[in-house]
């Protein structure tokens, strides 16, 4: 059985330097895949959109700049437990959020207690997951 944690954070979308609204994100984190974090993003007037990421990538972000691919995060201030930026990229689209780092590490530390740092490959069913995608991937070769 899959257990989960989840919560919900209000974050600023920072359309420009002088336009931003705060909407509404479901950040979630579960055992069937213990090394990523979900935040599911609900803007107004469109369907909702999910990013998944490494839990590492969070938590790093709170102490420093992370991220090096579609996702970057960092704090936005000088003081322990400033804000936090979170951008997001697709192509040459970008958008960036702020949260503050409290409810952040807040879920970090349920999930820690979920699932302890280090200690994500005892809860994974990596080698059935491998397998079944290698047989997935043989049989469209030997298909096509």
């Amino acid at each position: 059985m899959h257990e989960s944690v989840q919560a919900e954070v209000l974050m600023s979308f920072l359309v420009s330097e002088e336009l931003s609204f705060r909407i509404p994100v479901e950040l979630r984190y579960g055992t069937e895949d213990p090394y990523a974090v979900r935040m599911t993003f609900h803007l107004p007037g469109d369907v909702p959109v999910t990013w998944a990421f490494s839990r590492d990538l969070l938590l790093d972000g709170i102490v420093g700049p992370s991220g090096d691919g579609d996702v970057h995060i960092a704090p936005m201030g000088p003081e322990e437990l400033s804000d936090l930026g979170i951008r997001l990229q697709v192509g040459g689209e970008r958008a960036l959020f702020q949260v503050s780092a409290a409810p952040v590490v807040a879920f970090l530390d349920r999930t820690d207690r979920l699932v302890p740092l280090g200690q994500e490959r005892a809860f994974g069913d990596f080698e059935d997951a491998l397998e079944k995608a290698l047989r997935t991937i043989l049989a469209e070769e030997n298909a096509g």
